[in-house]
């Protein structure tokens, strides 16, 4: 079983307007709204390409039972925490003029109860399962939680994937995660110096599995995505460029599902997977589809 855990999820309202006047009353044009938090769409991503797999996290309020209520309506199975306080965040997106302004909200406060509670469910998973970490930690709790976690899977055969910045990410590397997937801009903050061309990636993904990480993927944006996996092999794909970028919120995440989905069947198949649902996703207005995923598959000759 794959299980992903989100601290923080969202309720992303997305209102597009044809300009925004400061100070006046605005009518948008259209609304959108979307569930998500980034092991959220991890989630999504794997239930579309028929993988089963369980949603973790820490909901709250009416939002998060409409959180819950629509995540499960996408087919993903749930297994939230409902926090006594608080209430799950809405984030706000105004799009105009070819410009998006973000008003995201906080979140609500995780107690040491509630986190020991997600304690315990880590606590029941088994061997051969696998758990995906993903995104940053709320202020509310301690910069270690997921040193924490992964430390008391250590001892199991699971399989920990880490989708985090910086000092999140290079901590749990002597834990010898499964797979990691940071981007250029993430590879430079961790190096800090700027990372570019194929061979400055290559050298920061040997380094990290010198640091302890199995798989590691760079992904970089219209250049593609390079793996360096745990046989030491490295495999690169172009970008799918066949549709237009209309939102790379949850790309990285999609990525992350198409790997994993795809693994078994060979690394090089896991890779273009991987590709393949991120691109599906930032050519979408949200999360990708099945349909949309087997469409840019269908180019690649897998």
């Amino acid at each position: 079983m794959i299980y992903t855990v989100t601290f923080n999820p969202a309720i992303d309202y997305v209102m597009k307007f044809p300009q925004v006047r400061h100070g006046g009353v605005n009518r948008s044009v259209s609304e959108l709204m979307f569930y998500g938090g980034k092991g959220i769409n991890v989630s999504v991503v794997l239930s579309q390409l028929g993988v089963s797999n369980t949603a973790l996290g820490f909901i709250a309020g009416f939002t998060g039972t409409e959180l819950e209520t629509g995540v499960r309506a996408m087919g993903v199975n749930t297994d939230f925490i409902r926090l006594d306080k608080g209430m799950t965040r809405i984030n706000v997106k105004v799009s105009a003029e070819h410009e998006v302004t973000e008003l995201n909200a906080g979140g609500p406060d995780i107690d040491e109860a509630s986190l020991a509670r997600l304690t315990e469910q880590t606590d029941r998973m088994k061997d051969g399962d696998t758990i995906v970490l993903a995104g940053s930690i709320p202020k509310c709790l301690p910069g270690n939680t997921y040193e924490k976690l992964i430390a008391r899977l250590s001892d199991r055969n699971i399989r920990v994937v880490v989708d985090a910045e910086k000092e999140l990410l290079t901590n749990i590397l002597k834990y010898r995660p499964f797979l990691i997937k940071p981007n250029i801009e993430e590879l430079s903050a961790i190096f800090g110096k700027p990372v570019s061309g194929m061979d400055e990636v290559r050298e920061c993904a040997v380094k990290l599995r010198e640091m302890g990480a199995q798989n590691v993927i760079v992904s970089m944006g219209s250049n593609g995505a390079f793996l360096l996996d745990e046989n030491g092999e490295k495999h690169f794909h172009t970008a799918f460029s066949s549709g237009k970028t209309i939102n790379a919120v949850g790309a990285g995440d999609s990525m992350v599902a198409g790997f994993l989905a795809g693994y078994e069947r060979g690394f090089d198949y896991a890779l273009v997977l991987g590709l393949a649902a991120g691109a599906a996703t930032a050519f979408s207005e949200g999360i990708a589809t099945r349909e949309a995923i087997d469409e840019l598959m269908k180019q690649t000759g897998f």
